[in-house]
């Protein structure tokens, strides 16, 4: 995935309204956006077209998706129908589950991305210890897209290593929770940036600062 700036904008707003108006703002410094629950709870999965239309992003639907297979089939199913570009599954379910959301990307001729490791300090307690063996077997089923955390850039470049210098991966946590743009970028290709930007004064002048 081609991304302008190496900058994901987090969505993370509870209404249409909100988040045509930050969009709006920041236009000309991204051209990819990744919704969560809290946007497409309140507005539906219609949200992704509207702003596909609108703006011309590229969407990355961020439902963390972690059931059995057959469960990940649908939501994944409904997720690239309405028009995401990529979904984003938890690895820790294992490889049938994983799989089963692969399947419907290759499908749709879009993309996954497997998350080793979230950005929090809680997931030090359960997903950290998990993480390499997640990479892992994402490697063993051909997959390209990872998501690894800026909080901790000693895991990153963990994950960097075992995915290897081809893989590409988009990490969450630069701003509010700690995560450093530019170190991050040296191991990382994209960072995931939200409160930063849309809780600003200004999410323009937000985004250009952290761009600069």
């Amino acid at each position: 995935m081609n991304i302008k700036n190496n900058l994901i904008l987090a969505l993370d707003v509870g209404s249409e309204k909100e988040a045509i108006d930050i969009c709006e703002k920041v236009k000309d410094n991204i051209d990819t956006i990744k919704i969560g629950y809290p946007l497409a709870l309140a507005e539906g999965l219609e949200i992704i077209k509207k702003l596909k239309d609108r703006f011309d992003f590229k969407v990355i639907c961020d439902f963390k998706v972690a059931d059995i297979d057959a469960t990940n089939e649908k939501i994944c199913e409904e997720t690239f129908k309405a028009g995401t570009d990529a979904i984003i599954c938890h690895g820790f379910v294992g490889p049938d589950s994983v799989q089963a959301c692969l399947d419907v990307a290759d499908k749709y001729e879009k993309e996954l991305f497997l998350l080793t490791e979230m950005s929090h300090p809680g997931a030090k307690k359960f997903l950290q210890p998990a993480a390499d063996e997640i990479a892992k077997m994402g490697i063993e089923m051909g997959i390209s897209n990872y998501v690894a955390p800026a909080t901790r850039l000693d895991r990153l470049q963990d994950i960097r290593n075992i995915v290897g210098k081809d893989a590409y991966i988009i990490s969450p946590g630069v701003g509010k929770q700690g995560g450093d743009a530019k170190k991050t970028l040296e191991i990382s290709n994209a960072i995931i940036v939200g409160r930063s930007i849309y809780e600003a004064d200004n999410p323009k002048i937000a985004c250009d600062n952290l761009l600069k």
